[in-house]
């Protein structure tokens, strides 16, 4: 049976129990289905997998971080009326990020490069500082995509007595359609455009139509008792 085909008879179903349950009893109902449905698609989206089985496409791949040869000293941010004064000899540039050990704070810390308010002079006896490896315990582990878009305030569920719904809502809606299309988008505001490739975050996998055709299935039976 094609996919066509299960969605007809979902259809057929859905028009028979609208027709034999109360408001009530069809918006209870619904609801229930509408929350298996949005807990099916959530696990599948933890998953990384398409609805037919196949997996996300990977994340581009990031270029390595620049590890810097020198030490760097200057004032951050620029436009603060009252900067402070960074001094690093381990860092490295990654993007637009330099992180390094700031040895005024006494700690690893991140600068937005673009934010530096100037560039100052090493001391003496500090100009020929080599920046030597910027030690960190551990490794960033790159995490599965879409974790923040499936709480319950970006992916939601819903129902009236006749018709149920699943989908992101606000700014998750649109960032779930440029990956669900697979449109061009910027991945930060002054990045060049980039073409994502298309997954399909939401759509309805044979377990879901089985589940749903079950559901409608118990209500007419349970509706004719």
């Amino acid at each position: 049976m094609t996919e066509g085909d299960d969605l007809l008879r979902i259809e057929a179903l859905a028009t028979a129990l609208l027709r034999n349950l109360d408001a009530p009893a069809r918006r209870s109902m619904l609801r229930r289905v509408a929350k298996k449905v949005r807990a099916s698609q959530r696990a599948r989206i933890e998953a990384q997998r398409n609805p037919d089985g196949s997996g996300f496409a990977p994340r581009r791949k990031r270029p390595e971080p620049v590890r810097g040869n020198r030490a760097v000293h200057f004032l951050y941010p620029k436009d603060d009326p009252a900067p402070r004064e960074v001094y690093m000899k381990s860092w490295t540039l990654d993007g637009p990020l330099m992180t390094g050990f700031d040895i005024k704070a006494g700690g690893i810390r991140s600068f937005h490069r673009e934010q530096i308010g100037r560039w100052l002079p090493l001391d003496e006896g500090q100009e020929n500082a080599g920046a030597g490896e910027l030690r960190r315990k551990g490794h960033i582990r790159r995490k599965a995509m879409f974790r923040k878009l499936l709480s319950p305030s970006h992916l939601r569920e819903g129902a009236t007595d006749s018709e149920a719904w699943i989908g992101f809502v606000g700014q998750a809606a649109r960032v779930g359609r440029i990956h669900q299309e697979g449109l061009v988008d910027k991945p930060a505001a002054k990045a060049k455009p980039v073409r994502y490739a298309r997954r399909r975050l939401l759509g309805m996998t044979d377990a879901d139509r089985t589940m749903v055709s079950e559901a409608f299935l118990a209500a007419l039976v349970d509706g004719r008792k």
